[in-house]
């Protein structure tokens, strides 16, 4: 088998989109609309997680709704690219960790991507989904991160979440310290690592604190440019690095 075609087979097929979230920093636009369908440039933002994961080849999308869902129901029913699962969490919200839990069932066995639908990025040389494909090592590791520097960013006023040394592997930045890396909002993940978990509410960083401990969280930077929506003065902002990016 050519090293080609190994990484083909090691490619996912299957996804998750998290979706659920009420997005009350986008509030007045979030009173009538679910963030993940706010526009930049004419295309909602879940799509742009959605056409990454239809570039790379992805058959199934599992995406978790909540707020205002009949409207995020519709709005994925126009998809007919890939096969769409919705995972209602309607009764109650389960943050990222369990809203993962209640749709394990329909990603399945194999290890999958994991995109917020919140965030984006604009490609730069490569792909980033394939570059993610690239880094993954099942054997060595359970979770594989898309990381962006804070320099290739817009949007972004944290103080960074991890540290990343020459191999990718990362650990928590330290408190009070300051990291130029954050997670991009795309990953690889292993379903095993949910393995005993309710489907109750807890986040994600439970997991990656997990795989830290031991030493089986990995990442590797974006290659282009990051971008998270998070207010509405955000959206100009995102627009305008779709501009800087084409000028470039």
């Amino acid at each position: 088998m050519t090293l080609q075609s190994t990484k083909a087979h090691l490619k996912p097929k299957t996804a998750m989109i998290l979706a659920a979230g009420l997005g009350k920093r986008m509030r007045p636009i979030t009173s009538t609309m679910p963030k993940p369908l706010i526009e930049v440039r004419g295309k909602a933002l879940i799509d742009y997680g959605l056409d990454a994961l239809a570039r790379n080849g992805v058959e199934k999308v599992v995406v978790n709704v909540h707020y205002l869902a009949d409207l995020m129901r519709a709005h994925l029913r126009k998809r007919k690219d890939m096969k769409i699962v919705v995972s209602d969490e309607t009764d109650a919200l389960l943050d990222s960790g369990g809203g993962i839990v209640k749709a394990l069932p329909d990603i399945g066995s194999d290890p999958f991507y994991l995109i917020n639908a919140d965030t984006f990025w604009i490609d730069g040389y490569r792909d980033n989904l394939d570059l993610l494909a690239e880094l993954w090592q099942p054997e060595r590791m359970d979770a594989s991160l898309l990381i962006a520097d804070m320099r290739q960013s817009y949007g972004y006023d944290g103080r960074g979440d991890f540290v990343m040394d020459p191999t990718g592997q990362l650990a928590r930045v330290q408190e009070h310290n300051l990291s130029p890396f954050i997670y991009a909002g795309a990953a690889i993940l292993k379903p095993e690592l949910f393995a005993g978990r309710s489907a109750a509410r807890f986040s994600l960083n439970a997991i990656f604190d997990t795989t830290i401990e031991a030493d089986r969280l990995f990442g590797v930077r974006l290659d282009g440019v990051w971008i998270t929506v998070g207010t509405p003065s955000a959206i100009s902002m995102a627009e305008a690095a779709f501009l800087a990016s084409a000028a470039a």
